[in-house]
């Protein structure tokens, strides 16, 4: 004769191993981060864990408005706004601060270009995030550099500077970037 337990009980074991699974999950997570400085920047679904559902109607109206469909919202939004720019905008403007943006935006791109180097050196998947961030900023600068140097010897630094550091450099990151990314999802 085999004795079964009542259902109480069962679900209460349940409950425990559960309870008792998660803590495992946070033992082992703080292991991880003892060891990887990164880990808590990369997601991850953990083994055992199940996701929790949504109500029907929560899920429904999460369907209707997605994250990328709001940034595609918001981006279709600034197309009207670029218009009013385009016409509002004076031709010249004095910045006070013209010195600090320019040393902030080379010091960004340092701080991107060594991160990525370190990142990729370690094979590290996050360098791929950062070399995106770097590559953008470095297109960004090579653009501001040549629309806003005064013509003459300064706009000739500026596109000098553009194609022999700045762009090479982008391009450099966004491959570096690309081909993070592929081998994360492969």
């Amino acid at each position: 004769m085999q004795l079964v337990p009542p259902p109480e009980r069962t679900a209460a074991l349940l409950t425990v191993t559960a309870a008792w699974r998660r803590l495992e999950l946070v033992e082992e997570s703080r292991e991880r981060e003892e060891t990887e400085p990164m880990s808590m920047l990369m997601i991850r679904q953990e083994p055992g864990v199940t996701r929790r559902v949504a109500a029907p109607g929560v899920r429904r109206w999460y369907h209707r408005c997605r994250t990328e469909h709001v940034l595609v919202g918001c981006g279709l939004a600034l197309l009207p706004w670029l218009v009013v720019l385009a016409n509002g905008l004076p031709g010249t403007a004095v910045a006070t601060d013209w010195n600090t943006a320019w040393v902030g935006l080379d010091a960004l791109e340092a701080t991107g270009l060594i991160a990525t180097g370190l990142l990729a050196a370690r094979g590290h998947p996050l360098h791929a995030l950062t070399a995106s961030a770097t590559a953008t900023l470095l297109v960004a600068d090579a653009w501001f550099d040549t629309m806003t140097a005064a013509p003459g010897g300064d706009q000739l630094s500026a596109l000098a500077m553009a194609l022999g550091a700045e762009l090479p450099l982008a391009a450099l990151c966004g491959a570096l970037a690309v081909r993070g990314l592929t081998r994360r999802t492969a």
